[in-house]
């Protein structure tokens, strides 16, 4: 069979244009690794709770995703390389309360927006916020420490001033009027020896730091902000039920990618992650073991994360005020 000369050039003008097309339209996603930036140092549980789902995409999509650790300025140096990347999935975020939804309110020169910069792909887990106590404080309630706030002072610790908890406690002093000094630390680990040892009197922190204590015995927690009580505690009463009306507060952990990512990718992220975290996978009972309590099956959809960011992101701009911080 002979080709025209008109058919030839055609035939020569459409490999060209096919070599100008982007590779993804030649291949299925994913066909190599996918990188999964945590933006904070190993072993703390972005990481963990990370390298947990990372596995779950990766059983799921059949390739390798490789976690790299991105620390630095609360969370903002790693959630601004994915903010910046090319938007085709193999490039996404572990994002939290930090890089999230309070470091706008305390950074000045933030080099991203985390309403714009990202699409949401599926809230993963959450460590409720509560407040523990050292045994030597009198209240065992949380109405009981309110009251007593108000004969006297009582100190309560955070992670740290423009903290997640910092921010909940701010909340939790503007609702109930309670008398409260803040006593800023560098971590919430950081924090429980001098609970322990009563150098303060209290601590807002997350639940998976206090449970340990709570469970030895060396400090009990007194709420929980949950909107029911937990599983792995059901002893521990909601703020909610000490009349401290839909108080709830987390540090909590999800996916996202680069805004521009293509819908169709974005799904089949939050697909291997839902299932992942679902059905006979091992991947809950490990989060539970930390101390965290898994999403609702909306909360893992891309428009479930995006409207949980979006709240959270509007209280965090509340409680910035209350406390006074501006952002440096």
């Amino acid at each position: 069979m002979t080709l025209s000369r008109r058919s030839l050039l055609a035939t020569i003008g459409l490999g060209s244009a096919a070599s100008l097309l982007p590779r993804a339209a030649f291949a299925a996603y994913p066909d190599r690794p996918i990188r999964l930036i945590v933006p904070f140092a190993a072993g703390g549980n972005a990481d963990i709770v990370g390298r947990i789902v990372g596995e779950r995409i990766s059983n799921a999509l059949g390739q390798p995703v490789i976690v790299d650790n991105r620390g630095g300025a609360g969370g903002s140096i790693g959630a601004e390389a994915v903010a910046r990347a090319t938007p085709d999935g193999y490039t996404l975020l572990v994002g939290s309360n930090g890089p999230l939804t309070v470091n706008p309110f305390v950074q000045a020169k933030l080099g991203y927006d985390p309403l714009k910069d990202f699409v949401a792909v599926a809230l993963t887990s959450y460590a409720p916020h509560c407040i523990i106590l050292g045994n030597k404080v009198e209240a065992k309630t949380l109405p009981e420490l309110i009251a007593l706030s108000k004969k006297e002072q009582i100190s309560i610790a955070t992670s740290g001033v423009g903290s997640a908890t910092h921010m909940t406690l701010e909340r939790f002093k503007a609702q109930t009027g309670a008398n409260v000094v803040h006593v800023p630390y560098r971590s919430g680990g950081a924090l429980m020896p001098d609970l322990i040892g009563g150098s303060i009197q209290a601590a807002m922190t997350e639940f998976s730091t206090a449970m340990p204590l709570h469970k030895g015995g060396q400090a009990h927690i007194v709420a929980v902000a949950l909107e029911k009580r937990s599983q792995i505690a059901p002893d521990v009463a909601t703020f909610i039920e000490g009349g401290v009306k839909d108080f709830t507060a987390s540090s909590y952990i999800g996916i996202l990618a680069p805004a521009g990512t293509p819908a169709a990718i974005v799904a089949q992220l939050q697909k291997a992650i839902a299932d992942g975290l679902s059905g006979s996978s091992p991947a809950p009972d490990k989060l539970r073991a930390m101390g965290s309590e898994i999403a609702t099956p909306e909360q893992m959809t891309a428009a479930g994360f995006a409207a949980f960011i979006r709240d959270d992101y509007k209280r965090m701009g509340e409680a910035a005020k209350l406390a006074g911080l501006e952002p440096k």
